[in-house]
């Protein structure tokens, strides 16, 4: 969050974002602490970061210290007399920048790792009530490769002798893992001995970020009433509920598009609840026409986020006639619910790369937001924290938890060809074919090695590793066949999720793992093909069947609200154009940022396959076991 005037006066831990997409991260779980922090630019001046600086933590980044292009970096930030604290890329920097050395790794880590502390690293203030071994979180693949004068090992893992340095005299500490992550436990442990390490006391609550964000909204508001696009999730719910309470009902609109891209049964689910919670500033309009023409024939993810976006500026300018609000629009802003994973994912720091183009990012919007008639109320904040806000101003868990369910809907599930294999595929194909095949796996019996079969599924996905985008091809992993055209599946996760590690680890043109659960007795391997197949009704609908099941079965298990997210993919992998190949995506998550996927129970896994083989159009039944990253939470 941008400091307000009352946040100069107080002291702080400076992040330096070096385009990581986990530095905000940092940031809020310093907040979440209670130790007020900001974000600024590593090119800043001394001067500009105020005097209440007691410390400063490098982020991570996508870049190589070595690059020619690297984003620009004050050294004169390491003479200050403040601790300071290097995460991975940061990590590295501080190597280099005190006359260590850093170059490519033995061997990249991706994933977990477990960090040891050396004789030096059990004396550490860093590591104080740290487990002498301990689970963190990685996503590299440079590495320190020798010290720099005055500093010493403190924590190794496996693959990695400088995970972990110091130099006490300076106050200087960096590790390699990132520490800002759910996936590192102890993480918050770390942070909170780094901010005593600071010498800070306690100084932000979330009773202060929301008066924060109530101020900030009467600010940008600035007289104007606000348009609001509510897609039934979270985000926006949250949004809407904090506009009003700003606001009041009278200078806020609230609008629900139906853009033919929702859940079966959505947009009449998400009238019901918030006229059940008080809501009657709000209309639903039934757009669906106008976007599946905005998506008709198109094949590529970012474009297909584009025209959604792009036709979501196009509404908002009709609503706006039809309703009169205002002669040209300009009396009338626009708000959004967007979150900070929202804008790293769109490359929207100084120094991140894209990793998906956010239909909350595009060029129209852009403009709107130039031009200031754009309000962000969330745009600081991850998904665990707006939950916890929507919470604080009494909306109920029915609205306040529900599965995140992106603008785009279900458009982004729904993954689109032309039917058709480029020489780069194919190519490309074959060496991921050679990737997969070359990878061992001790950790099934012998039974399920020997049976194992390994194949590419002919479609690419979008994944994240080392802070960039990748878009590789999926592995597929079938284990021996049983009745009715099922597939057996290991009995513990943890096998799985260990050999999804393995191959997306030691792979260069696959970022994705997923297990067979079923194939249509009726079809052999040799008649599944990629298909032509668009986002269209059809596919939509099969989609929301499929979806509906998953949904049902999980509500009615409990297992609904233990998991943060469930995405059905729908693949144009089949036997003939007008089948499809489903994937289940259920995903545990905290900010969004990291994931792990959901280990469902067996029999409720099997009960939810053989609900959707029942569907007469699907050929296959996949089972996504793929964290994050490597992957994103969706295939596109």
């Amino acid at each position: 969050m941008e400091p307000n005037t009352s946040s100069q006066s107080r002291d702080k831990i400076v992040v330096l974002d070096f385009g990581s997409q986990y530095a905000h991260l940092i940031a809020k779980r310093l907040r979440m602490l209670g130790y007020y922090s900001e974000i600024a630019l590593p090119s800043a001046d001394a001067a500009s970061l105020g005097a209440h600086v007691r410390g400063i933590i490098l982020s991570g980044g996508p870049a190589s210290v070595y690059d020619e292009h690297v984003p620009d970096f004050n050294r004169a930030l390491l003479d200050l007399d403040v601790p300071v604290l290097g995460l991975c890329y940061g990590h590295q920097l501080m190597a280099k920048s005190y006359g260590g050395s850093v170059g490519k790794a033995a061997v990249g880590e991706f994933g977990f790792a477990m960090l040891g502390q050396t004789e030096a690293g059990k004396r550490s203030p860093l590591f104080a009530g740290v487990s002498g071994t301990t689970q963190v979180w990685m996503s590299h693949q440079d590495g320190v490769l020798s010290l720099a004068p005055g500093f010493e090992v403190i924590g190794t893992t496996k693959d990695c002798p400088f995970a972990a340095l110091q130099d006490l005299q300076r106050k200087r500490f960096s590790l390699q893992c990132h520490c800002e992550v759910k996936d590192t436990p102890e993480g918050n442990t770390i942070f909170a001995n780094f901010a005593r390490i600071c010498g800070m006391e306690r100084n932000w609550d979330e009773d202060t970020v929301l008066a924060h964000i109530l101020e900030s909204i009467k600010r940008e508001a600035d007289g104007k009433n606000v348009l609001l696009f509510l897609s039934g999730g979270v985000d926006s719910t949250v949004a809407f509920a904090l506009l009003n309470k700003a606001l009041g009902q009278e200078r806020v609109l609230g609008l629900h598009i139906d853009n033919g891209f929702m859940r079966k049964g959505e947009s009449r689910a998400v009238e019901e609840a918030y006229r059940a919670h008080g809501f009657s500033n709000f209309i639903v309009e039934d757009a669906s026409e106008g976007f599946l023409k905005a998506v008709a024939g198109l094949t590529d993810p970012q474009k297909k986020r584009m025209a959604v976006g792009e036709h979501f500026i196009a509404v908002r300018d009709e609503v706006v006639a039809k309703q009169h609000l205002g002669a040209d629009g300009t009396t009338w802003m626009l708000a959004q619910g967007t979150l900070y994973p929202d804008i790293i994912e769109s490359g929207g720091t100084k120094n991140s790369h894209t990793i998906k183009t956010h239909h909350n990012r595009v060029a129209g919007i852009q403009e709107l937001i130039a031009q200031g008639l754009i309000i962000e109320p969330l745009k600081d904040l991850y998904k665990d924290e707006v939950r916890s806000i929507g919470k604080k101003i009494g909306l109920s868990d029915a609205l306040v938890m529900r599965h995140p369910f992106p603008g785009p809907g279900l458009s982004i599930n729904v993954l689109c060809s032309d039917g058709k294999r480029g020489a780069d595929d194919e190519a490309e194909m074959q060496k991921a074919q050679a990737e997969l095949d070359a990878v061992t796996f001790t950790q099934f019996c012998e039974h399920c090695t020997q049976t194992l079969r390994r194949s590419v599924l002919p479609v690419r996905s979008v994944g994240v590793q080392g802070d960039f985008r990748t878009y590789r091809f999926p592995a597929v992993l079938t284990f021996r066949a049983e009745e009715g055209g099922f597939f057996h599946l290991p009995k513990k996760w943890e096998k799985l999720e260990a050999a999804s590690s393995a191959v997306t680890n030691s792979s260069a043109y696959i970022n994705r793992c997923v297990i067979r659960l079923w194939q249509n007795p009726a079809v052999t391997d040799g008649d599944l093909s990629l298909q032509e197949g668009y986002c269209d009704k059809r596919r939509l609908d099969q989609t929301r069947d499929a979806d509906d099941i998953v949904l049902t079965a999980l509500h009615k298990s409990g297992w609904y609200g233990k998991i943060f997210q469930h995405l059905t993919i729908n693949l144009p992998y089949a036997s003939a154009p007008d089948r499809c190949t489903i994937v289940l995506r259920p995903v545990v998550s905290e900010d969004v940022m990291t994931a792990r996927f959901a280990p469902l129970p067996q029999d409720l896994v099997k009960e939810i396959v053989a609900g959707i083989a029942k569907l007469g159009y699907v050929d296959a039944i996949f089972y996504d076991v793929t964290n994050k990253p490597p992957a994103t939470f969706g295939w596109e």
